[in-house]
């Protein structure tokens, strides 16, 4: 039974960084979504595999350096402040994205999965160059 005690000691810092973490997650999804031209969470209801390969690649690609930070970070502040950064990171990656494929919301849309493809993999390359220069 002290073990258990023991363990669970660290539940309040578990929570905190835990309901941090999800507002974030939540945050990234709200300015995404509303950033990008088309409708993600329609999309995807609708069927639509392009749309929930791009959204899925920026999901994770904001998580990865979200979990990253909450691994190596000494306070809670910490997990807000590189949080906001690996948001702005991953919106300015969609932004490049754009930039590169000027039709990409279209594409999207049509449900062409070579270009949602790519946005995945962009987004999942930031966040992990994202997460390596935070722990360093």
């Amino acid at each position: 039974m002290g073990a258990v005690v023991a363990s669970l000691s660290t539940f309040p810092n578990f929570a905190g960084y835990f309901v941090a973490g999800s507002v974030l997650i939540a945050l990234f999804l709200l300015c995404y979504v509303n950033l990008t031209p088309h409708r993600e969470i329609a999309l995807i209801r609708a069927g639509n595999n392009a749309a929930a390969t791009a959204l899925a690649g920026g999901l994770l690609g904001f998580v990865i350096p979200l979990a990253s930070v909450i691994a190596h970070s000494a306070a809670l502040i910490d997990v807000v402040v590189w949080g906001i950064v690996a948001l702005l990171i991953q919106l300015a990656g969609f932004a490049a994205a754009r930039l590169l494929i000027p039709g990409l919301p279209r594409a999207v849309e049509a449900g062409r999965t070579s270009d949602a493809i790519f946005l995945a993999a962009l987004s999942l390359a930031l966040g992990l160059l994202d997460a390596a220069c935070m722990a360093g």
